[in-house]
């Protein structure tokens, strides 16, 4: 049983930040001292922020982001090309597209993928809304960007089923070779991919 060598409001703080994706027990005691030795620069802006967040962060009711409006900021952007959709899996997703700035379209958030043995069934994710919206939008694209897992291909294939019969294209992100990958270090799925998706130069 470990020792603990501050008062229970620091060690609060310490199993509070623990459970941050990333942040594992040794790394939250450095964060939460790191806080404490800087609480006017850090510390006290970061408490602030976060109660603002807590007050004011919303889920889109459009497409699953999150943000301070709703519809969001994306969804409102009259910029973007409201004929695409991209789909993802997690808002996380959404935002690392966001950052390549590849396309400057729309997303929908699934909220997870399907998985029985867990009793994660498509009631329990975004999938009706998506078809809802695919239907009165005038979407032309949707393309399917979700994990290379088998829970991931599952929820892409239960997706295209259910848009089947609309007049819109069905795409999915291209698998395999990464920039700069050297196949001496790939696995055997991701060259099994990226041989199914070669494409001609």
């Amino acid at each position: 049983m470990s020792k603990s060598v501050a008062g229970p409001e620091i060690e609060k703080l310490i199993q509070l930040l623990a459970r941050v994706p990333g942040l594992g027990p040794r790394s939250a005691r450095r964060a939460a001292l790191h806080l404490i030795k800087k609480k006017e620069q850090v510390l006290e802006p970061l408490a602030e922020a976060m109660a603002v967040a807590r007050d004011s962060v919303k889920v889109c009711t459009t497409c699953g982001n999150v943000d301070t409006r709703d519809p969001c900021t994306i969804c409102t952007d009259a910029r973007r090309d409201n004929s695409v959709i991209i789909v993802v899996e997690d808002v996380a997703d959404l935002w690392a597209l966001e950052r390549a700035s590849a396309m400057n379209c729309l997303y929908h958030v699934l909220g997870g993928t399907l998985s029985p043995l867990d009793g994660i069934g498509p009631d329990d994710l975004n999938i009706k809304s998506l078809v809802e919206r695919v239907s009165a939008d005038g979407t032309k694209e949707i393309i399917i960007a979700v994990n290379a897992t088998v829970e991931g291909q599952t929820t892409a294939h239960y997706i295209t089923d259910q848009l089947d019969g609309l007049d819109i294209s069905i795409t999915r992100l291209a698998h395999g070779v990464p920039v700069g990958g050297e196949l001496d270090y790939l696995d055997e799925g991701t060259l099994t991919a990226a041989l199914r998706s070669r494409t001609t130069l």
